[in-house]
C-alpha cells in the first residue's frame, strides 16, 4: 500500500499542486462548493425523509428533482477530493479524520443503496403519505448525521494534517 501511495505522491499532478501555491486553495474551494451542493440536496430529501419539511411534497417528486444535482455535485466533490489527496497521499492516509471520513462516506454510500433497494422501492406508493414509514425516516435521520460528520470529519482534517516524508 505504501508503494502506492508513494506513486501517487510523485505523479505530474500532485507535484504541480503541491508546487503552485494557488492551485491547491483553487480546487479545494471547488470541492467544498461541490460538498455544498451534495449536502444541501441530500439534506433536503432527508429532512423530508424525517418529516421536518415539505411535508405536503411527495418525496419521489423531491428526490427526482434534486438527484441530478447531487450525482453532479458528488462527482465533482470526488474528482477534486482525488486530486487534493495525490498532492498528500502519505499523510492523508495516516490522518484519522481523513480515514473517518472515508469511513463514513463508504457507510452513507451502504445507507444510500439500502434507501434505493430495499427501504424505498416503492417510493411512488409514498406519494400520499405525509408521514412517511418508519424505516425511511430511520435511513434519512442516519443519512443526515452521516454527512454531518463527513462535513465534520472534513473540516478537522486542514487542521491535523501533519506532513509525512515520501521515502521509497
Amino acid at each position: 500500500m505504501n508503494d502506492i501511495l508513494i506513486l501517487l505522491h510523485g505523479n505530474p499532478i500532485a507535484q504541480t499542486i503541491r508546487e503552485n501555491e494557488l492551485l491547491f486553495p483553487w480546487i479545494e474551494a471547488l470541492h467544498v462548493l461541490a460538498i455544498t451542493l451534495v449536502f444541501g440536496s441530500i439534506a433536503l430529501v432527508d429532512l423530508r425523509l424525517v418529516g421536518v419539511r415539505a411535508l405536503s411534497r411527495p418525496i419521489s417528486k423531491i428526490s427526482e428533482e434534486l438527484l441530478p444535482v447531487t450525482w453532479v455535485a458528488f462527482l465533482v466533490a470526488a474528482i477534486t477530493g482525488a486530486i487534493l489527496f495525490t498532492s498528500n497521499a502519505l499523510s492523508y492516509s495516516q490522518n484519522f479524520y481523513f480515514i473517518s471520513k472515508i469511513i463514513l462516506l463508504a457507510l452513507a454510500g451502504v445507507n444510500m443503496l439500502c434507501f434505493q433497494f430495499i427501504i424505498g422501492r416503492n417510493l411512488e406508493g409514498w406519494s400520499h403519505l405525509q408521514q412517511l414509514p418508519n424505516s425511511a425516516r430511520i435511513a434519512g435521520a442516519i443519512s443526515l448525521l452521516l454527512w454531518i460528520s463527513i462535513i465534520i470529519c472534513g473540516r478537522w482534517i486542514g487542521f491535523t494534517l501533519e506532513p509525512v516524508l515520501a521515502i521509497s
